[in-house]
């Protein structure tokens, strides 16, 4: 009982701290009762009727962009991906787009066009006391004061972003690594740029937006690297004043020294089996205190305070489309950034890697996007029957993809960029963490013969 009546203190503090840092901008005139969502955002657009056309061209809006990758134009965003955590958007909407910015996206039938749709208190609640039901398609939890909520909106906050991109995957840390609950009040040593006794930054702060359009793309849904943001915008280019030091910066991003690990405080998820889902397997949490199985899903591997995998990235990605042929006997790479040693572009960057074993058609040599959550009776979605087939047919159904009746699992892994989880300039990497008889960085794999530093002729050339 003591330590529940602790978390509860937590938590209400949170709440408490959560609205001193967003700032309420005066809605007292707003009257109520609100009842719904949609009579929330009427009532928004009364005053602000411009901002529907420019949220409905945004990719938080469509989850999907056209983009040229390699050359091709290609349909790539959120709606379109194929990840090695719950695989795909389409067939799963109800639980999926609980985190989009709209209002009842429940299947391909959703207007984007009913500005009714647009859910604008996600974003510029400041109370704290905003939330969506996790399976509602987007709609808001029915405990929600939305007349409160509307009466104290304002400019959004590390809290509302978080909202959503802390807990992507299905949980606190999940997916990126970078990006969790622990960056709500940081501390100097876990993000120097966000801790309230450093520069106290919002997102928006690096994220500028214009007219809704947020600077800034998740390299797994938005290969190109369109609208990217750099630390020189704000720090320059000669920002050591150590000649040794900037020299690095030609080919070395400035992540890589700044940010030695992720996952600081709070475990991310680095494996995901689902090849061992369905069966009854007795569960066990690990050291980190988190489960390594579960029925509906397979087994798990977390990690915390994680060294990064590092490649060479030049700005661009490549990723796997709906429908690209695998070979099976081989890891399958979702996301992976471009570029390398002779890439004038490329710097060497941090990445989480998730690996993962998902389901494909064996016959037709591609990946399957699978219907894994359903509503009450449903007897199509994964979790609720264990039946791969069924969960198969409607998912490939939802993507236009054929199925031939025949599945396996294969091996798969997607890059995630650290950007994130900045350390104090004191606590960055020191020449020997890289360049040490154990330094960190493979150096073959990144094109070289060896350390360059041990010997010159390496360092002469990319």
């Amino acid at each position: 009982m003591k330590t529940e009546r602790i978390r509860a203190v937590i938590a209400i503090t949170a709440v408490l701290l959560c609205a001193s840092f967003a700032v309420a901008e005066d809605h007292a005139f707003i009257e109520g009762p609100i009842n719904s969502g949609p009579e929330a955002t009427k009532i928004c657009l009364e005053c602000h009727e411009d901002v529907a056309g420019h949220i409905m061209k945004t990719s938080h809006w469509t989850w999907d962009a056209e983009q040229t990758i390699n050359g091709k134009k290609v349909k790539r965003g959120k709606i379109n991906s194929v990840n090695n955590f719950c695989v795909s958007v389409r067939s799963n909407e109800p639980r999926c787009t609980s985190c989009h910015i709209g209002y009842g996206w429940e299947d391909d039938s959703f207007d984007f066009n009913n500005t009714a749709n647009i859910d604008c208190l996600v974003c510029h609640d400041t109370t704290g006391t905003y939330k969506k039901i996790p399976t509602g398609a987007g709609m808001p939890a029915e405990e929600v004061d939305l007349t409160f909520v509307a009466r104290n909106v304002g400019k959004s906050s590390r809290q509302s972003c978080g909202s959503c991109h802390f807990f992507g995957g299905g949980g606190d840390a999940v997916k990126h690594g970078d990006l969790d609950s622990s960056l709500d009040f940081p501390d100097r040593i876990l993000d120097v740029h966000m801790a309230s006794d450093g520069n106290n930054f919002t997102c928006a702060d690096c994220h500028e937006t214009q007219n809704h359009n947020i600077l800034g793309h998740a390299m797994v849904v938005s290969p190109k690297g369109e609208q990217p943001i750099g630390c020189t915008g704000c720090h320059g280019d000669d920002v050591h004043g150590e000649w040794a030091l900037d020299m690095h910066t030609d080919t070395v991003a400035c992540q890589t020294c700044h940010i030695p690990t992720f996952a600081k405080e709070v475990p991310t998820k680095i494996d995901w089996d689902w090849s061992t889902s369905g069966q009854n397997i007795k569960g066990e949490n690990d050291k980190y205190g988190k489960p390594t199985y579960a029925k509906k899903k397979g087994t798990f591997t977390w990690g915390k305070n994680i060294v990064p995998e590092y490649a060479w990235y030049n700005g661009s990605a490549d990723a796997y489309q709906l429908g690209d042929k695998i070979n099976p006997e081989e890891t399958t790479l979702l996301s992976y950034p471009l570029g390398n040693r002779k890439d004038k572009k490329a710097k060497i960057y941090p990445f989480k890697s998730h690996t993962g074993k998902q389901i494909y058609d064996v016959k037709n040599k591609y990946l399957i996007t699978p219907k894994v959550f359903g509503g009450k009776g449903d007897q199509e979605a994964y979790w609720k029957t264990f039946d791969w087939d069924k969960a198969t047919r409607a998912g490939m159904k939802a993507n236009g993809l054929e199925y031939s009746g025949e599945y396996g699992f294969a091996p798969t892994k997607m890059y995630w960029r650290i950007n994130h989880m900045v350390t104090p300039k004191e606590e960055a990497l020191g020449c020997l963490d890289c360049h040490g008889n154990n330094g960190r960085l493979d150096w073959k794999a990144l094109g070289y013969k060896g350390d360059p530093l041990k010997n010159p002729k390496y360092a002469r050339t990319r």
